[in-house]
């Protein structure tokens, strides 16, 4: 029976040596989650029977270190959490390695060729909340946009001086005739960029007048505006609206909202000067926010939502069904998987250009390590003390 008990040891311990061993080789695995062997006596009718290895439980509790990298399609989960793949058959797996890449057809994948799932979005780039499928920059280039909005902040010195327009009547080449000008860049429908310049002359006190020059050709009505006797706008209570007519594009009707100027001792300053149009752009590359977002980023400077990652999480993560050491798979005791965005509900946060390190404690694994070789050579020790008790016992007749 001794022996028995310590073949039961034996193996029990070399089975702990396997599992320590896959942690060290895999301390600087990412996304990996390390493990540790459990251990159960065997009792037969009542008689010690030794010991076995009854499970091999993995460690979802403690997160890995935050790796920085700096590369955009690194992302790390703080938190509870996995990323949710799917392979070429279909397969659904979960892991928690974010370390991600494009593709020829620009999905997102995992260097295995398993594609990041997420929100994605329709052809008007907008979110779809639900509908779950794979994340692809479906963006080479993106089109011009034209201007239509100007917006325009800034505070006019209440204490200018006023200009008399009939010494000084209005003209953009001479600087005596207003007293402050701003220009803004515009686009039009070929994504050709012109500048709008605004002129503002102090007519009175509390009043100003709004020259408009379309590439330094004076355009459109002047705009008169009063301010209350606080700095604040009294009128026009509705935004200018200039009528443009850029050579070889479509004309721009483009608003100028004027509804944040103010008019204090402070001097001339514009803190918010542009439009809402820009040039055509190619695709430089894809970008994720914390929240999960996917934009595709451009040489015009503009971004365009592309998906948003999801996250799931389990019931009991320990029920998961190891596919390799860094993805699972759904079982039954697992529970079906919560769905969300980074960050919602119990879903960890999102950091991107980083990934989660291997939670592997090296120098605890080296301790049980040690622990485990005493453990085998005690277990050797008992092989070996019954068999010289069995060769005292036969000598003995």
């Amino acid at each position: 029976m001794s022996f028995n008990i310590g073949l039961s040891g034996l193996r029990a311990v070399n089975q702990e040596l396997s599992v320590i061993s896959n942690n060290v080789a895999n301390a600087s695995t990412a996304g990996f989650k390390s493990s540790r062997a459990e251990f159960a006596a065997i009792y037969g009718g009542g008689q010690a029977g030794g010991v076995e290895m009854s499970n091999v439980s993995q460690n979802f509790d403690r997160n890995g270190d935050v790796t920085r990298t700096g590369r955009g399609l690194d992302l790390a989960i703080s938190g509870n959490g996995f990323f949710v793949l799917k392979d070429d058959n279909g397969q659904t797996s979960y892991t928690r390695a974010g370390l991600f890449q494009r593709d020829a057809s620009n999905y997102l994948i995992t260097a295995s060729g398993n594609r990041l799932q997420g929100y994605v979005t329709n052809d008007a780039g907008e979110l779809q909340s639900g509908v779950v499928g794979d994340i692809q920059v479906k963006a080479g280039s993106l089109a011009a946009k034209p201007s239509d909005t100007l917006e325009f902040v800034a505070n006019l010195k209440a204490d200018a001086s006023v200009i008399d327009q009939g010494l000084h009547p209005f003209d953009p080449a001479k600087a005596d005739s207003f007293s402050y000008s701003q220009s803004s860049k515009v686009y039009d429908s070929l994504g050709v960029e012109h500048t709008v310049t605004q002129y503002f002359v102090k007519t009175g006190e509390n009043t100003w007048q709004v020259n408009y020059a379309f590439n330094g050709t004076q355009t459109g009505a002047p705009v008169t505006m009063e301010f209350n006797t606080n700095g604040t706008l009294k009128s026009p209570t509705t935004a200018p609206v200039l009528n443009l007519a850029p050579a070889g594009a479509e004309p721009i009707t483009l608003t100028a909202d004027l509804a944040r100027v103010s008019q204090y001792a402070s001097d001339f300053n514009a803190t918010r000067n542009q439009s809402n149009g820009y040039t055509a752009g190619d695709l430089t590359g894809v970008r994720v926010d914390a929240d999960g977002g996917v934009y595709a980023t451009f040489t015009n400077g503009q971004s365009l939502l592309q998906g948003q990652v999801v996250m799931a999480n389990f019931a009991n993560p320990q029920g998961l069904l190891q596919a390799n050491n860094t993805t699972w798979q759904q079982s039954f005791s697992s529970g079906q998987p919560v769905l969300g965005a980074p960050g919602s509900g119990t879903l960890g946060g999102l950091t991107a250009g980083a990934y989660e390190a291997s939670n592997v404690d090296l120098t605890g694994e080296l301790v049980s390590l040690m622990t485990s070789q005493r453990n085998y050579q005690a277990n050797a020790k008992t092989i070996s003390s019954a068999d010289k008790m069995t060769q005292v016992l036969f000598n003995s007749f």
